[in-house]
């Protein structure tokens, strides 16, 4: 192996050590009763909520409809995941101080068959817990079973589900694919005479990046909206205008979409403190494009038609709501302007203009 290959599997290995302090992967609930939304977060050895008490509100939901209880003590994966994943690293370790290409390739394999066979369990877990119901059970709907989605969102009963790796997951998704990125460069260097220093410079960027860039992994800005399927946190109707809304990142790096702004600020503004990490709105001059909400500029005016009637519209910034304000009226507003006046978003849920 060359140094840089070996550099680069060793920074992975080294990198993958962030799963004993960071989440591996994060499962949201939001239905209308649970506007804030309830969540899980799946640790190397031990699984908690989003907040306190989320872990023992999922619990008791599960009871309704007969799923068995989530006790993480009672889950053998994780007392076995902590010490796989340190034979990992010390392996890999050793694999890049040894620098020999089969010791390698018969890490990098068994990394990967770790990784697939974790995707695998995981799946399995949420089947069994889904379908194996208690008979029972209080709520009880034909047919139905509650297994989240393995990656992504899906909708059960009331609740919508979201199931995504969390920091510590994107963290070991990069290094996976940093060692992929040695194994095939130096697969390819035995089948083709290329520049050797073109090679490694080219595989060390892309290797740095990964794992450089999944180590500040949780969301830090907004994701598109897809209309005419996301639902507004706040008033539970699907969005369907690309003009108006916003989104709100939570400190456990949830994101919370809405439909207009009068939503977005109503929710602000009875969220507890310092649940919101960053906030933003959409400018209404580029539909669907995201700009921080402290850094824009609003119009409250009879002639903007928002969603929820609250007629508030969004701007890149003051500069840009002022010189829009000739031709659509209002008041010119700025973020905190909206969070102090409580009639931005006192509309009636549900109520569409």
């Amino acid at each position: 192996m060359t140094r840089t290959a070996r550099w680069i599997v060793g920074v992975a290995a080294l990198a993958m050590s962030a799963a004993y302090v960071l989440p591996l992967w994060s499962i949201g609930l939001i239905a209308p009763q649970y506007p804030e939304g309830l969540g899980m977060l799946i640790w190397i050895n031990t699984i908690g909520g989003f907040k306190e008490n989320d872990l023992n509100s999922i619990n008791g939901l599960n009871h309704y409809i007969g799923m068995k209880e989530i006790v993480p003590d009672s889950i053998p994966e994780l007392k076995w995941m902590p010490v796989i994943l340190g034979v990992l690293i010390v392996t890999g370790l050793a694999v890049a101080w040894i620098g020999r290409r089969g010791p390698f390739y018969t890490w990098a394999v068994a990394l990967g068959l770790v990784f697939v066979a974790g995707l695998a369990d995981y799946a399995k877990w949420g089947y069994e817990y889904g379908h194996d119901l208690d008979p029972k059970a209080i709520i009880r709907v034909e047919g139905m079973s509650y297994q989240p989605p393995i990656i992504g969102s899906k909708q059960l009963l009331n609740f919508r589900a979201t199931s995504w790796p969390a920091s510590g997951g994107w963290v070991l998704v990069a290094s996976a694919l940093a060692v992929a990125a040695v194994m095939a460069s130096t697969l390819r260097r035995r089948s083709t005479p290329a520049p050797r220093a073109s090679r490694e410079s080219a595989t060390a960027l892309a290797a740095t990046a990964l794992i450089i860039g999944a180590l500040g992994c949780a969301p830090d800005g907004p994701r598109a909206i897809a209309l005419n399927e996301d639902a507004c946190t706040q008033c539970r109707m699907t969005i369907v205008d690309a003009r108006f809304g916003g989104q709100a990142i939570t400190k456990n790096g949830r994101t919370m979409t809405f439909d207009s702004i009068e939503c977005l600020a109503a929710w602000a503004r009875t969220a507890p403190a310092g649940t919101a990490k960053a906030i933003y709105v959409i400018d209404l001059q580029r539909p669907g494009t995201f700009v921080p909400a402290e850094s824009a500029g609003f119009l409250r005016g009879a002639l903007i038609k928002s969603p929820m009637a609250g007629g508030i519209a969004a701007f890149a910034s003051q500069e840009a709501a002022e010189q829009q304000r000739a031709m659509l009226g209002g008041s010119l507003m700025g973020w905190n302007d909206l969070l102090a006046d409580t009639t931005a978003g006192s509309h009636n849920a549900g109520t569409r203009q």
